[in-house]
């Protein structure tokens, strides 16, 4: 991945946990770090450091073949599962966000105290990496987004499925403009179907984009699957 090193913001406390927020199409890492700003004024997730990854700039077919950040190329943003998927910008997303989750557990993060999620192509991709990775992770997250290469995800997790039970949150709004509401719904009932807990919630009247109910949603689940663990308290129980 040729795209910027991500931005981080380091855990105020010892560190015992990691956040990874993936941004979308034509973003950058610092389009989310109110994320951790909103949660710092407010003394909220003082043990976890949160890091906001950069996508390459690559030509998407969909803007004409401009080049902006993306995690992979969209041609079109037509039926779900009709439509053709840059399979390898995916995979290539995939491995880098392994490893980034690869590097927090090398830090001694335990992975089920590392979380994956985002927005839009990245909360895709973050759907899709945390469900193919290797070891139950402490959370999985995906906003205003939809599960990629439906066709071929149940051969690329895990034989033994460790995330099959690490609940995953996902937030849509009803009147998104750009991914239909109905996509997030299909992707978390394909989801289901392959047996993950997954927490979908509406949000009316909302488009494309975060809203503060879900973002106190987000809050709620990010408390719930990495609680703070204190002092004196080992990060892998």
């Amino acid at each position: 991945m040729a795209g910027k090193a991500p931005l981080v913001v380091p855990a105020l406390k010892r560190h015992t946990a990691t956040v990874i927020v993936a941004h979308g199409l034509g973003d950058s890492g610092a389009g989310w770090l109110f994320l951790a700003e909103n949660w710092r004024r407010r003394s909220k997730f003082e043990e976890v450091s949160f890091i906001f990854p950069n996508a390459p700039n690559i030509p998407i077919t969909l803007n004409m073949g401009m080049r902006m950040p993306g995690w992979y190329d969209i041609k079109s943003l037509s039926d779900l599962a009709a439509r053709e998927e840059d399979e390898a910008g995916i995979n290539r997303s995939k491995d880098y966000f392994h490893s980034l989750i690869d590097a927090e557990v090398a830090k001694g993060i335990p992975a089920n105290r590392v979380v994956i999620g985002g927005f839009s192509q990245g909360g895709a991709m973050s759907l899709l990496s945390g469900v193919t990775y290797k070891d139950q992770l402490g959370g999985i997250f995906g906003l205003s987004c939809y599960l990629l290469l439906q066709s071929k995800i149940k051969g690329m997790i895990p034989t033994e499925a460790p995330n099959q039970n690490t609940p995953i949150f996902m937030g849509h709004g009803d009147s998104d403009q750009v991914v239909a509401h109905k996509y997030g719904q299909m992707s978390a009932d394909a989801l289901k179907a392959l047996g993950y807990k997954i927490d979908f919630r509406t949000y009316e009247n909302l488009v494309h984009s975060a809203d503060p109910e879900e973002i106190d949603h987000l809050e709620a689940y990010l408390n719930q699957q990495i609680p703070p663990l204190g002092d004196g308290k080992d990060g892998s129980s």
